[in-house]
Protein backbone atom coordinates (compact mmCIF):
# COMPACT_ATOMS: atom_id res chain seq x y z
CA UNK A 1 0.00 0.00 0.00
CA UNK A 2 1.46 3.39 -0.91
CA UNK A 3 0.92 6.76 0.67
CA UNK A 4 -1.53 7.93 -1.97
CA UNK A 5 -3.93 5.16 -0.88
CA UNK A 6 -3.47 6.16 2.74
CA UNK A 7 -4.21 9.78 1.87
CA UNK A 8 -7.59 8.64 0.58
CA UNK A 9 -8.57 6.64 3.65
CA UNK A 10 -9.90 9.62 5.55
CA UNK A 11 -7.76 8.91 8.62
CA UNK A 12 -7.08 11.93 10.87
CA UNK A 13 -4.21 14.22 9.92
CA UNK A 14 -2.34 16.92 11.75
CA UNK A 15 -3.30 20.31 10.23
CA UNK A 16 0.14 20.93 8.76
CA UNK A 17 0.22 17.54 7.08
CA UNK A 18 -3.30 18.04 5.75
CA UNK A 19 -2.25 21.30 4.11
CA UNK A 20 0.67 19.60 2.45
CA UNK A 21 -1.56 16.79 1.22
CA UNK A 22 -3.83 19.29 -0.47
CA UNK A 23 -0.84 20.71 -2.29
CA UNK A 24 0.66 17.36 -3.22
CA UNK A 25 -2.21 15.59 -4.97
CA UNK A 26 -0.68 13.34 -7.64
CA UNK A 27 -1.44 13.60 -11.30
CA UNK A 28 -3.09 10.66 -13.01
CA UNK A 29 -0.91 8.10 -14.73
CA UNK A 30 2.33 9.06 -13.04
CA UNK A 31 5.09 6.47 -12.61
CA UNK A 32 8.52 6.39 -11.07
CA UNK A 33 11.45 6.82 -13.42
CA UNK A 34 13.47 3.78 -14.43
CA UNK A 35 16.48 3.48 -12.11
CA UNK A 36 19.82 4.06 -13.80
CA UNK A 37 22.17 1.11 -14.18
CA UNK A 38 24.51 0.78 -11.22
CA UNK A 39 28.18 1.44 -11.95
CA UNK A 40 29.83 -1.81 -12.91
CA UNK A 41 31.09 -3.70 -9.88
CA UNK A 42 34.15 -5.74 -10.74
CA UNK A 43 34.91 -9.13 -9.25
CA UNK A 44 38.15 -7.68 -7.93
CA UNK A 45 36.35 -4.94 -6.00
CA UNK A 46 33.75 -7.38 -4.68
CA UNK A 47 36.53 -9.71 -3.58
CA UNK A 48 38.18 -6.87 -1.69
CA UNK A 49 34.96 -6.21 0.23
CA UNK A 50 34.51 -9.93 0.87
CA UNK A 51 37.99 -10.09 2.37
CA UNK A 52 37.05 -7.34 4.83
CA UNK A 53 33.97 -9.28 5.93
CA UNK A 54 35.81 -12.59 6.19
CA UNK A 55 38.41 -10.93 8.38
CA UNK A 56 35.77 -10.04 10.96
CA UNK A 57 32.70 -12.31 10.93
CA UNK A 58 34.36 -14.85 13.22
CA UNK A 59 36.72 -12.46 14.97
CA UNK A 60 35.40 -12.10 18.49
CA UNK A 61 37.64 -9.35 19.84
CA UNK A 62 37.75 -6.39 20.08
CA UNK A 63 34.03 -6.33 20.79
CA UNK A 64 31.49 -3.75 21.84
CA UNK A 65 28.36 -5.48 23.12
CA UNK A 66 25.04 -3.74 23.80
CA UNK A 67 24.15 -6.17 26.55
CA UNK A 68 22.05 -5.59 29.66
CA UNK A 69 22.78 -7.68 32.74
CA UNK A 70 20.07 -8.92 35.08
CA UNK A 71 22.56 -10.87 37.17
CA UNK A 72 25.77 -12.89 37.18
CA UNK A 73 24.16 -15.53 34.98
CA UNK A 74 24.09 -13.04 32.11
CA UNK A 75 27.87 -12.67 32.03
CA UNK A 76 29.15 -14.52 28.96
CA UNK A 77 31.57 -13.81 26.10
CA UNK A 78 30.06 -12.58 22.83
CA UNK A 79 30.37 -15.98 21.09
CA UNK A 80 28.03 -17.46 23.71
CA UNK A 81 25.59 -14.55 23.92
CA UNK A 82 24.97 -14.29 20.18
CA UNK A 83 26.75 -17.21 18.50
CA UNK A 84 25.68 -16.41 14.94
CA UNK A 85 26.61 -12.72 15.04
CA UNK A 86 29.41 -12.22 17.54
CA UNK A 87 32.19 -10.91 15.29
CA UNK A 88 32.92 -7.63 13.52
CA UNK A 89 33.13 -5.61 16.77
CA UNK A 90 29.35 -5.36 17.28
CA UNK A 91 26.17 -7.28 16.50
CA UNK A 92 24.83 -5.10 13.72
CA UNK A 93 28.16 -5.04 11.88
CA UNK A 94 28.33 -8.83 12.09
CA UNK A 95 24.83 -9.06 10.66
CA UNK A 96 25.47 -6.83 7.69
CA UNK A 97 28.87 -8.41 7.05
CA UNK A 98 26.96 -11.65 6.50
CA UNK A 99 24.66 -9.77 4.13
CA UNK A 100 27.78 -8.64 2.23
CA UNK A 101 29.03 -12.22 1.92
CA UNK A 102 25.68 -13.51 0.68
CA UNK A 103 25.24 -10.74 -1.87
CA UNK A 104 28.79 -10.89 -3.21
CA UNK A 105 28.55 -14.67 -3.66
CA UNK A 106 25.29 -14.25 -5.55
CA UNK A 107 26.75 -11.60 -7.83
CA UNK A 108 29.93 -13.54 -8.60
CA UNK A 109 29.11 -17.22 -8.05
CA UNK A 110 32.04 -18.47 -10.14
CA UNK A 111 34.70 -16.46 -8.32
CA UNK A 112 36.87 -18.34 -5.79
CA UNK A 113 35.73 -16.01 -3.00
CA UNK A 114 32.10 -17.10 -3.45
CA UNK A 115 32.77 -20.56 -2.05
CA UNK A 116 34.65 -19.14 0.92
CA UNK A 117 31.94 -16.56 1.56
CA UNK A 118 29.18 -19.18 1.50
CA UNK A 119 31.14 -21.43 3.86
CA UNK A 120 31.56 -18.59 6.35
CA UNK A 121 27.83 -17.82 6.30
CA UNK A 122 26.95 -21.49 6.72
CA UNK A 123 29.33 -21.72 9.67
CA UNK A 124 27.42 -18.91 11.38
CA UNK A 125 23.85 -19.77 10.46
CA UNK A 126 23.36 -23.16 12.06
CA UNK A 127 20.09 -24.18 13.68
CA UNK A 128 21.72 -24.14 17.11
CA UNK A 129 23.24 -20.70 16.61
CA UNK A 130 20.02 -19.18 15.32
CA UNK A 131 18.04 -20.77 18.17
CA UNK A 132 20.42 -19.10 20.62
CA UNK A 133 19.97 -15.78 18.83
CA UNK A 134 16.19 -16.17 19.07
CA UNK A 135 16.45 -16.92 22.78
CA UNK A 136 18.66 -13.87 23.28
CA UNK A 137 16.50 -11.47 21.28
CA UNK A 138 13.32 -12.82 22.82
CA UNK A 139 14.47 -12.59 26.43
CA UNK A 140 12.68 -10.14 28.75
CA UNK A 141 13.97 -6.60 28.43
CA UNK A 142 15.40 -7.04 24.93
CA UNK A 143 12.54 -5.76 22.79
CA UNK A 144 14.64 -2.71 21.93
CA UNK A 145 17.87 -4.62 21.23
CA UNK A 146 19.54 -3.27 18.09
CA UNK A 147 16.38 -1.39 17.19
CA UNK A 148 16.08 -0.10 14.56
CA UNK A 149 19.45 -0.30 12.76
CA UNK A 150 20.61 -3.84 13.52
CA UNK A 151 17.11 -5.27 13.21
CA UNK A 152 16.69 -3.64 9.80
CA UNK A 153 19.96 -5.17 8.59
CA UNK A 154 18.89 -8.57 9.92
CA UNK A 155 15.81 -8.34 7.73
CA UNK A 156 17.97 -7.32 4.77
CA UNK A 157 20.10 -10.44 5.29
CA UNK A 158 16.95 -12.54 5.34
CA UNK A 159 15.70 -10.85 2.17
CA UNK A 160 19.00 -11.47 0.38
CA UNK A 161 18.86 -15.16 1.22
CA UNK A 162 15.20 -15.41 0.26
CA UNK A 163 15.56 -13.96 -3.22
CA UNK A 164 18.57 -16.08 -4.13
CA UNK A 165 18.20 -18.95 -6.56
CA UNK A 166 20.91 -20.96 -4.78
CA UNK A 167 19.57 -24.02 -2.89
CA UNK A 168 22.07 -23.40 -0.08
CA UNK A 169 20.74 -19.88 0.39
CA UNK A 170 17.20 -21.22 0.54
CA UNK A 171 18.30 -23.65 3.26
CA UNK A 172 19.94 -20.86 5.25
CA UNK A 173 16.88 -18.65 4.81
CA UNK A 174 14.78 -21.39 6.40
CA UNK A 175 17.20 -21.66 9.30
CA UNK A 176 17.22 -17.88 9.79
CA UNK A 177 13.42 -17.58 9.53
CA UNK A 178 12.64 -17.80 13.29
CA UNK A 179 15.01 -14.90 14.03
CA UNK A 180 13.67 -12.97 11.03
CA UNK A 181 10.12 -13.48 12.31
CA UNK A 182 10.98 -12.32 15.82
CA UNK A 183 12.82 -9.24 14.54
CA UNK A 184 9.84 -8.26 12.39
CA UNK A 185 7.52 -8.83 15.35
CA UNK A 186 9.59 -6.44 17.47
CA UNK A 187 9.19 -3.78 14.79
CA UNK A 188 5.46 -4.38 14.45
CA UNK A 189 5.02 -3.94 18.18
CA UNK A 190 7.17 -0.81 18.24
CA UNK A 191 5.96 1.16 15.22
CA UNK A 192 2.39 1.88 16.39
CA UNK A 193 3.78 3.20 19.70
CA UNK A 194 6.54 5.30 18.13
CA UNK A 195 5.29 8.88 18.46
CA UNK A 196 8.26 10.77 16.99
CA UNK A 197 10.96 10.03 14.40
CA UNK A 198 14.64 9.97 15.28
CA UNK A 199 16.57 12.30 13.02
CA UNK A 200 20.13 11.49 14.03
CA UNK A 201 22.99 10.67 11.69
CA UNK A 202 23.79 7.41 13.44
CA UNK A 203 22.24 4.05 14.35
CA UNK A 204 19.06 5.37 15.95
CA UNK A 205 17.83 7.13 12.79
CA UNK A 206 14.39 5.92 11.80
CA UNK A 207 14.29 6.93 8.11
CA UNK A 208 17.27 4.79 7.13
CA UNK A 209 15.95 1.75 8.97
CA UNK A 210 12.49 2.26 7.48
CA UNK A 211 14.02 2.21 3.98
CA UNK A 212 15.73 -1.14 4.62
CA UNK A 213 12.64 -2.66 6.20
CA UNK A 214 10.53 -1.43 3.28
CA UNK A 215 12.87 -3.29 0.96
CA UNK A 216 12.55 -6.48 3.03
CA UNK A 217 8.76 -6.15 3.06
CA UNK A 218 8.74 -5.90 -0.73
CA UNK A 219 10.78 -9.10 -1.04
CA UNK A 220 8.63 -11.15 1.34
CA UNK A 221 5.32 -9.55 0.34
CA UNK A 222 4.56 -8.22 3.83
CA UNK A 223 1.79 -5.73 3.01
CA UNK A 224 1.10 -5.20 6.70
CA UNK A 225 4.63 -3.95 7.34
CA UNK A 226 4.43 -1.71 4.28
CA UNK A 227 1.21 -0.25 5.68
CA UNK A 228 2.81 0.44 9.06
CA UNK A 229 5.76 2.17 7.39
CA UNK A 230 3.50 4.17 5.09
CA UNK A 231 1.54 5.37 8.11
CA UNK A 232 4.78 6.53 9.72
CA UNK A 233 5.84 8.20 6.47
CA UNK A 234 2.66 10.23 6.62
CA UNK A 235 2.88 10.99 10.35
CA UNK A 236 6.59 11.75 10.54
CA UNK A 237 7.71 13.10 7.21
CA UNK A 238 4.97 14.18 4.83
CA UNK A 239 4.72 17.66 6.33
CA UNK A 240 8.46 18.27 6.61
CA UNK A 241 9.89 21.31 4.86
CA UNK A 242 13.28 22.93 4.22
CA UNK A 243 15.48 20.27 5.80
CA UNK A 244 18.65 21.91 7.10
CA UNK A 245 21.14 20.14 4.85
CA UNK A 246 23.48 23.08 5.45
CA UNK A 247 23.94 21.84 9.04
CA UNK A 248 25.17 18.42 7.95
CA UNK A 249 27.23 16.53 8.74
CA UNK A 250 27.48 16.39 12.49
CA UNK A 251 30.84 15.30 13.85
CA UNK A 252 30.37 11.52 13.72
CA UNK A 253 27.55 10.94 11.23
CA UNK A 254 27.48 7.98 8.89
CA UNK A 255 23.97 8.75 7.65
CA UNK A 256 22.46 11.97 6.38
CA UNK A 257 19.23 12.84 8.23
CA UNK A 258 17.94 14.88 5.28
CA UNK A 259 18.95 12.58 2.42
CA UNK A 260 17.88 9.42 4.25
CA UNK A 261 14.42 10.85 4.81
CA UNK A 262 14.11 11.74 1.13
CA UNK A 263 15.45 8.32 0.15
CA UNK A 264 12.73 6.70 2.24
CA UNK A 265 9.94 8.94 0.97
CA UNK A 266 10.74 8.27 -2.68
CA UNK A 267 9.95 4.61 -2.01
CA UNK A 268 6.51 5.45 -0.67
CA UNK A 269 5.42 8.26 -3.00
CA UNK A 270 4.77 8.07 -6.74
CA UNK A 271 7.18 10.12 -8.85
CA UNK A 272 5.16 13.29 -9.39
CA UNK A 273 4.08 13.48 -5.80
CA UNK A 274 7.61 12.80 -4.61
CA UNK A 275 8.98 15.56 -6.88
CA UNK A 276 6.61 18.09 -5.32
CA UNK A 277 7.34 16.93 -1.80
CA UNK A 278 11.10 17.10 -2.48
CA UNK A 279 10.79 20.69 -3.68
CA UNK A 280 9.39 21.63 -0.29
CA UNK A 281 11.67 19.38 1.74
CA UNK A 282 15.00 20.08 0.02
CA UNK A 283 14.65 23.32 -1.94
CA UNK A 284 18.44 23.63 -1.76
CA UNK A 285 18.87 21.05 -4.55
CA UNK A 286 19.76 23.08 -7.67
CA UNK A 287 17.86 22.65 -10.91
CA UNK A 288 21.06 22.97 -12.93
CA UNK A 289 24.79 22.47 -12.46
CA UNK A 290 26.62 25.36 -10.87
CA UNK A 291 30.16 26.08 -9.84
CA UNK A 292 29.55 26.60 -6.14
CA UNK A 293 28.97 23.22 -4.47
CA UNK A 294 25.64 22.59 -2.79
CA UNK A 295 26.74 19.41 -0.98
CA UNK A 296 30.34 18.78 0.03
CA UNK A 297 31.58 15.29 0.98
CA UNK A 298 32.53 14.74 4.60
CA UNK A 299 36.20 15.03 5.53
CA UNK A 300 37.78 12.32 7.68
CA UNK A 301 40.65 13.52 9.86
CA UNK A 302 41.61 10.24 11.57
CA UNK A 303 40.55 6.82 10.25
CA UNK A 304 42.03 5.04 13.24
CA UNK A 305 39.29 6.65 15.34
CA UNK A 306 36.15 4.62 14.75
CA UNK A 307 33.81 7.47 15.53
CA UNK A 308 35.55 10.04 13.32
CA UNK A 309 35.81 7.40 10.61
CA UNK A 310 32.02 7.30 10.44
CA UNK A 311 32.27 10.06 7.86
CA UNK A 312 33.62 7.60 5.29
CA UNK A 313 30.34 5.75 5.71
CA UNK A 314 28.47 9.02 5.35
CA UNK A 315 30.02 9.61 1.94
CA UNK A 316 29.10 6.07 0.85
CA UNK A 317 25.52 6.25 2.08
CA UNK A 318 25.04 9.73 0.68
CA UNK A 319 26.12 8.45 -2.72
CA UNK A 320 23.49 5.69 -2.86
CA UNK A 321 20.82 7.94 -1.34
CA UNK A 322 21.46 10.66 -3.92
CA UNK A 323 21.14 8.05 -6.66
CA UNK A 324 17.97 6.72 -5.05
CA UNK A 325 16.42 10.17 -4.80
CA UNK A 326 17.21 10.78 -8.47
CA UNK A 327 15.61 7.47 -9.43
CA UNK A 328 12.41 8.42 -7.62
CA UNK A 329 11.85 11.56 -9.71
CA UNK A 330 10.01 11.81 -13.03
CA UNK A 331 12.37 11.13 -15.96
CA UNK A 332 12.70 14.75 -17.10
CA UNK A 333 13.15 16.35 -13.70
CA UNK A 334 16.10 18.80 -14.00
CA UNK A 335 17.45 17.81 -10.58
CA UNK A 336 18.35 14.30 -11.71
CA UNK A 337 21.75 15.13 -13.29
CA UNK A 338 22.60 17.39 -10.34
CA UNK A 339 21.86 14.61 -7.86
CA UNK A 340 23.82 12.04 -9.86
CA UNK A 341 26.81 14.36 -10.16
CA UNK A 342 26.85 14.78 -6.38
CA UNK A 343 26.59 11.01 -5.98
CA UNK A 344 29.55 10.52 -8.32
CA UNK A 345 31.62 13.01 -6.31
CA UNK A 346 30.88 11.24 -3.04
CA UNK A 347 31.53 7.80 -4.56
CA UNK A 348 34.89 8.88 -5.97
CA UNK A 349 36.05 10.03 -2.55
CA UNK A 350 34.51 7.24 -0.50
CA UNK A 351 35.35 3.97 -2.26
CA UNK A 352 39.17 4.33 -2.15
CA UNK A 353 38.89 4.85 1.62
CA UNK A 354 37.45 1.35 2.12
CA UNK A 355 40.56 -0.58 3.10
CA UNK A 356 41.70 -2.97 5.79
CA UNK A 357 44.18 -0.52 7.28
CA UNK A 358 42.16 0.21 10.41
CA UNK A 359 39.75 -2.30 11.95
CA UNK A 360 37.73 0.65 13.24
CA UNK A 361 36.45 1.10 9.69
CA UNK A 362 37.17 -2.19 7.95
CA UNK A 363 34.70 -4.15 10.11
CA UNK A 364 31.74 -2.31 8.56
CA UNK A 365 32.60 -0.07 5.60
CA UNK A 366 32.75 -2.97 3.15
CA UNK A 367 29.01 -3.42 3.54
CA UNK A 368 28.30 0.19 2.67
CA UNK A 369 30.70 0.00 -0.26
CA UNK A 370 29.02 -3.11 -1.66
CA UNK A 371 25.54 -1.71 -1.08
CA UNK A 372 26.50 1.33 -3.15
CA UNK A 373 28.54 -0.31 -5.88
CA UNK A 374 26.28 -3.31 -6.45
CA UNK A 375 23.05 -1.33 -6.76
CA UNK A 376 21.58 -3.19 -3.78
CA UNK A 377 18.58 -0.90 -3.46
CA UNK A 378 15.81 -2.34 -5.62
CA UNK A 379 12.61 -0.84 -4.21
CA UNK A 380 10.49 1.80 -5.89
CA UNK A 381 7.10 3.33 -5.16
CA UNK A 382 4.22 1.06 -6.11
Amino acid sequence: MNLVKLLRTGAPFAPAALAVCALLLPAAGEAASTPPPAPALTASAAGRFVDLALACVHREYPNKIAHSLEGDADVHPPRELTPAFYGCFDWHSAVHAHWLLVRAAQLFPEEPFALTARAAVAESLTEAHVAAEVAYLGAPGRSSFERPYGIAWLLMLAAELRRSSEPEDARLATILAPLESLAAEHLRNWLPRLRYPTRSGEHSQTAFAFALVWQWAAVVGDVGMEHLLAVKAREFYLGDRDCALRYEPSGEDFLSPCLAEADFMRRVLPAELFAKWLSLFLPVIPHRHRRDPWLLPGVVTDRSDGRLGHLDGLNLSRAWMLEGIASGLPPRDPRIPVLRAAADEHRAIALPAVTGEHYAGSHWLGTFALFLSSGADTTRAR
